[in-house]
């Protein structure tokens, strides 16, 4: 007997017909694409970019005429780190397309000493990059787009977390990285963040290197109205039932952002037998699963965390979306300390991404922290 494929995905590639939406938004990023333009896509982190990404890349207008990478740079904290993942992706993906490809990139890099063979039993050449192989990774850079400036078909490449340069300890890697992709001929770029207040400061003011480069497009939470009656829909297609009421109030709780309510529907699908109806009461149960999954990661993070810290957190959490948490009515009603303090606070909170900035608005970045941080706080 098939397997039965639960529909809300929350990992991995997304197949096609369990894709919610997002009509405008991959019209006009391959529109974009196809037609020469470099694009900063922004949303918050699990707000679904890196599935838009892949969706568009697997359009046959992109598909079949371009050769397409993907970047994440999350984990990188400095140029050489940023080269080695470049590199591994642009060799992993040439991989799959010949040998006569991977040969090529062999003989650019031409500043590594990069360990090269062939497989024994396929007479394929190997070829392995280590992070201590890069001593010069400026120049190696310029051979991978050197390499890719080269290719038969053009290409799209995508940097995920593109904010992270920001964070490096060099401080011309912007720079150098515009500098690169202005006189490439063959290539277009995604520069996917979801720092919002770091990725505009990057692309909108004039002292940035990437000022005015690209073409911008905000990815914010598919339409209540579009993704109630698809998850409805999503459940009826199974031989299962939901009411529109309940899938509102999920959406609603974590304001319609696209991993955490995919992750409660997904849980609540395998809880929900065929010609069963999913219940309220099977949602909250839902919740509680999840968030008693991920119990021990949070209180390991609360445990290795100064109290001065953890009172901006909790505040941050009772309120949802927090702003003005300098002034003196917010920090009175939450009993902080001093602004300078909340400040302080704040910034170390930011760089760990616990929380996020749009504008004065203050949030946590994963909402069933935030959801769990609420119930920690209530008593009954």
């Amino acid at each position: 007997m098939a397997r039965e494929i639960n529909p809300f995905f929350v990992s991995g590639k997304i197949p096609h017909e369990y894709f919610c939406d997002r009509i405008n938004e991959s019209a006009k990023l391959i529109r974009l694409l196809t037609n020469g333009n470099n694009v900063v896509l922004i949303s918050p982190r699990r707000m679904g970019k890196t599935g838009l990404i892949e969706f568009c890349y697997e359009d046959p207008r992109i598909a079949d005429n371009y050769y397409t990478f993907f970047v994440d740079i999350l984990h990188t904290s400095n140029l050489q780190e940023f080269t080695l993942a470049f590199g591994k992706e642009v060799l992993e993906t040439v991989k799959k397309k010949g040998f006569d490809l991977v040969t090529r990139f062999v003989q650019a890099l031409r500043s590594l000493n990069g360990k090269f063979g062939f497989d024994p039993v396929t007479a394929f050449p190997s070829f392995s990059i280590s992070l201590g192989d890069i001593t010069q990774p400026e120049y190696t850079l310029k051979e991978i787009f050197d390499y890719l400036d080269d290719l038969p078909r053009p290409c799209i490449v995508s940097i995920d977390e593109f904010q992270q340069l920001a964070k490096y300890p060099e401080s011309n890697v912007e720079a150098i990285l515009r500098s690169y992709i202005q006189k490439s001929r063959n290539v277009n770029f995604i520069f996917a963040g979801s720092e919002r207040h770091i990725m505009q400061r990057m692309f909108g003011e004039a002292t940035h290197p990437f000022y005015n480069s690209a073409s911008t497009l905000e990815l914010d939470a598919i339409k209540e109205d579009i993704y109630v009656p698809w998850v409805k829909g999503k459940f009826a297609d199974s031989g299962r039932d939901i009411e529109d009421s309940d899938i509102s109030r999920i959406y609603h709780m974590f304001i319609g952002h696209t991993y955490y309510v995919q992750k409660v529907f997904n849980e609540a699908f395998s809880l929900t037998g065929k010609g069963e109806k999913c219940s309220g009461q099977t949602l909250d149960n839902s919740i509680a699963n999840i968030l008693e999954e991920e119990e021990i990661k949070y209180r390991e993070l609360l445990s290795n965390m100064p109290s001065k810290i953890k009172g901006l957190l909790y505040a941050i959490a009772a309120e949802g979306k927090a702003t003005h948490i300098t002034s003196s009515d917010f920090i009175r009603r939450h009993a902080l300390n001093s602004s300078s303090a909340v400040q302080y606070a704040a910034t170390q909170l930011l760089e760990k991404e616990i929380i996020t900035r749009s504008g004065q608005s203050y949030s946590l970045n994963d909402k069933f922290f935030s959801l769990w941080l609420k119930r920690l706080m209530t008593i009954g």
